[in-house]
């Protein structure tokens, strides 16, 4: 059974949505832009670059991949080509420098988009045509640990570097890698889930304490406040979500509705009188019918006499 971490912005909010099933993370991410408004424009979607993460319509997204993932290919064999990937290792790091600049700098999407065009770049551009160098001049071996990481930047370069063309494109999945790690801690402390369907309603609820801890909402306090409104809920999902309930559980009716379910948790005279005529009702009818407990025994007891 695979797990799939979708981390979802929109807007200054964030929601974290796993899916446990049979499905790979590709599937499950169609099955949820399947259910987003026609005429909105297309979405960034960044993962690494496994098939496993391809739509079946990956042309209605604007598709982003990893770039700490490639970087990650020539550090794994950096020690045995050290100058080779020490170049390309560099030019990555001032590359998430620039981006970490702009993020302290709290730039806009626009401006963001603008310093990395004058300043990562320029250095995208350098070590595009050294990559096409070291292939065209057979500098290096294709079927080597270093020409393999070659193949694969050349390959996905306009994925890996769309950051420097759509404005608010990321560099890396490093918060849906965080945020799997979270349910990666529950499957290994629960071992497995039992079925299909119980693995996917621990996805549920653990989507709604991810994004809770997102967001600095309290998930206790949240799960326990989705229970004591669930009509409010079920009326207004939206009203509902992490950041948003605290409104909606102040309004006149919800404090009325919690107001009544304390009352009726607690017991109420008229609660204590229903469940004391009941209780009573069964003794009166126990009386007059009269109830034998049967025991296994009764029967060899009875044949050996």
């Amino acid at each position: 059974m695979h797990t799939t971490a979708l981390v979802v912005k929109i807007g200054v909010h964030t929601a974290i949505l796993y899916y446990s099933s049979r499905r790979h993370a590709g599937e499950n991410l169609q099955r949820l832009l399947e259910h987003r408004e026609a005429g909105l424009d297309k979405p960034l979607v960044m993962s690494d670059a496994l098939a496993s993460n391809t739509l079946a319509e990956d042309a209605a997204v604007i598709r982003c991949h990893c770039l700490a993932h490639g970087r990650r290919t020539f550090s794994d064999v950096a020690d045995t080509f050290p100058q080779e990937c020490q170049v390309v290792l560099d030019v990555i790091s001032q590359v998430f420098d620039h981006d970490e600049h702009t993020r302290q700098a709290q730039l806009s999407p626009e401006a963001r988009l603008a310093y990395h065009q004058t300043h990562s770049r320029p250095l995208l551009d350098g070590l595009k045509q050294w990559l096409a160098q070291q292939v065209n001049d057979h500098l290096v071996e294709p079927n080597s640990a270093l020409g393999k990481a070659i193949a694969s930047l050349q390959r996905h370069w306009d994925t890996l570097t769309r950051f420097g063309a759509v404005p608010g494109a990321p560099l890396d999945n490093n918060l849906a890698e965080r945020a799997l790690k979270l349910f990666i801690r529950q499957r290994n402390n629960s071992l497995f889930s039992k079925t299909e369907h119980s693995a996917s309603i621990a996805s549920v609820l653990t989507s709604l304490i991810a994004t809770c801890l997102h967001a600095g909402v309290n998930a206790v306090e949240y799960l326990t406040a989705l229970q004591e409104h669930r009509a409010e809920v079920f009326a207004d999902p939206a009203a509902w979500l992490p950041w948003a309930y605290a409104r909606s559980r102040a309004s006149p009716e919800a404090t009325r509705r919690q107001s009544w379910a304390i009352w009726a948790r607690s017991g109420s005279p008229f609660h204590r009188r229903m469940s004391n005529s009941r209780a009573e009702s069964g003794t009166r009818a126990s009386d007059v019918v009269g109830h034998q407990r049967k025991r296994p025994c009764d029967r060899r007891f009875r044949h050996s006499q």
